[in-house]
């Protein structure tokens, strides 16, 4: 018998596919974007060349152990819980084949684009090596950080999925403990130290964390500490990677057992019931609210009959607020700063945009994956009364957190202009910046609504269409935004004014908006059908594809052949 067979296997697989070529192309592309942009502006600045190494470096490395701490969400969280919700993960273990085999196999064809994409840009990080002020040390530490940082994020999303079926749960879970360990920990003793008042940060908060390697990896802190930042530095680096391979012999062990139907004991019916009646109320409310929906719409109640949907949303603004209240009974009027309203606005914004891109389509995603959704077109329900069942269901969710983060954008738009000693350029700037914030807010909010449905219908599983649908939305304008301002700073020494920036930063967000909006909005309304009935997307042969590699075909038989 082979030797882990499934990871041969996988790996055969992988190797067909065009984003297993792309991902390291695009990698290395976004990393000498990212660094030549850095790069211009710090020159500008004239900083000496070791100051402008320094910078580069350290932001190329953070980048990239960012993007190793988050590549498990994509990659490998939902790998093993898609399967089970298909009914085929079971299939593998009724062969001689051990949980290792599986877990292992799964690892490597999920991680071959991430990995692919750390190899691509680790090299990258050595450019600044040859630019002087960084040493050889500093470069060796940040890459054994990054790789590192990816190995745990994939084992750790490869054991949520062998716990979960559900894909967002596993995601959601997969990002929280990622946060805990990387960033709420370190917090944790920052605090613990901050009202002890005691002289040392307490180390095991800090030493499970990513951003504590990166802290130490540099020469500045390795070498400080009393002599023991590199001690540290191992110690941390070390633990990290036990709790991958803490995750991956989880893994192995859950997998055989998870993908069975196990029936439920007294208590979990208990919870269950529990939690069914806080999300949909008991019988007679549900019978209530089923009625009044179904007079509205009935894709509209098939799509909001959880009732903690919009709760869970005004949940985590109530969150949101306490922690701004916090700030401003601790800190009091250093509280009520411009950054404080331009980073309360940022945030608001971003939760907002992620949360209504996940939600757009997740209902049509969810019912194509499950077959549901063929069932529903054989009603007399028209595809104008589906769209707008799902707009009514987004407008309950979320409206009313819409509405609040508008006012409360306006608040802070206006509360620092009545200090009159800002000339009326900067309040000319600063009510532009905001304006087209909420602008952009709204449009973009109306594209992912269009767009979330059309890629529900074309993508191979939901969190694909979530994907698609913020590249598209909120991705590609930024990069367009990006790509200009490296232009203009290349192009010219001339200060740039604000209106540059917001313009260019609001228009082509409106023109990704309108593009993309129109477009999914026609095909919604004339394709929907077809692309309903359809599994994924099969993307047709190309024009150009050579004869060698099509299909023989025999010659038709000519009426010779036939009269003999």
């Amino acid at each position: 018998m082979i030797f882990l067979p499934i990871v041969a296997r996988e790996l055969r697989v992988a190797s067909r596919r065009r984003a297993t070529y792309w991902v390291r192309t695009g990698s290395a592309l976004a990393v000498i974007l990212l660094g030549t942009f850095v790069f211009l502006l710090l020159q500008r600045e004239q900083s000496t060349p070791n100051e402008i190494a320094q910078v580069l470096f350290g932001i190329l490395t953070a980048s990239a152990i960012l993007y190793s701490l988050f590549s498990g969400v994509s990659s490998t969280a939902d790998c093993l819980s898609e399967e089970k919700r298909e009914g085929t993960f079971g299939l593998l273990f009724l062969t001689d084949l051990k949980g290792y085999d599986v877990i292992l196999g799964k690892l490597a064809a999920s991680s071959l684009n991430g990995i692919y994409g750390i190899m691509a840009v680790v090299p990258m990080l050595a450019v600044p090596l040859l630019m002087g002020g960084v040493s050889p040390a500093e470069f060796g530490r940040m890459a054994l950080i990054a790789v590192n940082s990816l190995f745990f994020s994939l084992a750790l999303g490869m054991c949520v999925s062998a716990m979960s079926r559900s894909a967002r749960k596993s995601m959601l879970l997969t990002i929280g403990v990622i946060l805990v360990i990387t960033a709420v920990f370190p917090g944790i003793g920052g605090w613990l130290k901050y009202t002890a008042r005691a002289p040392h940060y307490e180390p095991y908060f800090f030493l499970p964390s990513a951003g504590f390697s990166y802290f130490l990896a540099w020469d500045a802190t390795y070498a400080k500490l009393g002599g023991k930042g590199g001690q540290a530095f191992w110690i941390s680096l070390g633990i990290l990677h036990s709790l991958a391979w803490l995750c991956l012999i989880l893994a192995s062990i859950i997998a055989p057992r998870s993908w069975r139907d196990k029936p439920a004991d007294v208590k979990t019916l208990r919870w269950r019931e529990r939690w069914r009646l806080w999300s949909y109320g008991n019988f007679a409310e549900r019978v209530a609210f089923r009625q009044r929906l179904l007079h509205i719409n009935p894709f509209f109640w098939l799509s909001a009959r959880a009732r903690l949907k919009p709760a869970s949303v005004w949940a985590v603004f109530a969150l949101l607020a306490c922690g701004w209240a916090w700030g401003l009974a601790r800190l009091h009027r250093e509280w009520l700063d411009i950054s404080t309203y331009v980073m309360t606005g940022m945030v608001l914004n971003f939760l907002l945009k992620i949360w209504i891109a996940s939600e757009a389509g997740r209902q049509l995603a969810e019912d194509r994956k499950q077959g549901a959704l063929e069932l529903l077109l054989s009603t007399p329900l028209s595809i104008a009364e589906i769209l707008r069942g799902q707009r009514l269901a987004l407008q309950r969710q979320f409206l009313g957190p819409l509405v609040l983060t508008l006012i409360l954008a306006v608040i802070f738009m206006l509360a620092p202009l009545k200090d009159t000693s800002v000339d009326l350029d900067s309040r000319t700037a600063w009510v532009g910046f905001w304006m087209g914030g909420m602008v952009l807010l709204v449009g973009d909010i109306i594209a992912f609504y269009w767009v979330g449905m059309w890629q529900a219908l074309r993508a191979k599983n939901p969190i694909s269409a979530i994907v698609h649908n913020l590249l598209r939305i909120a991705v590609f304008p930024t990069i367009v935004y990006a790509l200009v301002c490296l232009i203009r700073a290349l192009s010219s020494h001339a200060e740039p004014t604000w209106k540059f920036f917001v313009g260019w930063w609001v228009g082509p967000g409106l023109a990704a908006d309108l593009f993309f909006g129109l477009i999914a909005r026609h095909k919604l309304l004339t394709h929907f059908r077809v692309a309903a009935t359809q599994r994924y997307d099969h993307r047709a042969r190309s024009s150009k594809q050579s004869k060698s590699e099509m299909p023989a075909v025999p010659p038709a038989p000519t009426l010779v052949a036939a009269r003999e």
